[in-house]
């Protein structure tokens, strides 16, 4: 009979240490990848509200076409064209600030797309009344410099934000009036010219222009949208 060999009591406190250090391993593992966890969930969190944040300004701002008026240079004449465009623009409710100096205005009439970009030399603060939208004597008119300008006339501004053609920012409850001579950009539009476009604010949702000019042009002012 063969005899069994009993266990030796060194080879018990070996195989202790090995359980002890496979272990140790298993907690310092476990800790390292806790703290890459909650590292990397901290990081998305600052991700999260940042995105946040940005995204509620994109929605929540923007700017708001009140309404739209056009210059007819000849009424009641079949050569008679709307040379110049007024938009009454204001923000959003409840919007973020807005820099006019980096906004566009993107007009397209069905045979051509012209994009007009703020002349910080044609503004004009008429924030103590204004009795001729389209007096071309007015800065935001005369000062027109290339056909893809547009001018500011400013109506009302409590705050004092819109200081200069230089740093043009309306916020809530300020109103303007964007100028653009749509007779050097297009040549005129004759009646039943239809026009879409849009007013884009560096951020937030941009002001939509829609209209088609009147049958028959009677007066020199006529309300497009």
């Amino acid at each position: 009979m063969v005899k069994r060999k009993g266990f030796r009591k060194d080879e018990k406190g070996a195989i202790g240490i090995e359980i002890l250090i496979v272990f140790i391993a298993i907690v310092l593992v476990a800790a390292v990848s806790a703290a890459v966890l909650i590292q990397t969930v901290g990081f998305l969190q600052q991700k999260a509200l940042a995105t946040g944040r940005q995204t509620t300004k994109e929605v929540s701002s923007g700017i708001k076409v009140v309404k739209v008026l056009g210059h007819v240079n000849n009424p009641r004449n079949a050569n008679g064209k709307v040379d110049l465009l007024a938009f009454y623009v204001e923000v959003n409710t409840g919007g973020q600030s807005i820099d006019l100096n980096a906004t566009k205005i993107t007009l397209y009439d069905g045979s051509k797309t012209v994009t007009f970009t703020q002349n910080t030399n044609a503004f004009e603060d008429k924030t103590t009344g204004l009795s001729d939208t389209f007096d071309t004597s007015l800065k935001a008119w005369a000062n027109l410099s290339t056909a893809t300008d547009f001018g500011i006339i400013v109506l009302q501004d409590e705050d004092g934000s819109i200081t200069s053609g230089s740093y043009p920012v309306i916020n809530s409850g300020d109103k303007v009036i964007l100028t653009v001579n749509v007779s050097s950009a297009f040549g005129g539009w004759s009646p039943r010219t239809p026009v879409s476009g849009e007013i884009r604010p560096e951020f937030g949702a941009p002001g939509i222009i829609e209209f088609t000019t009147p049958p028959a042009y009677t007066q020199s002012v006529i309300e497009l949208q």
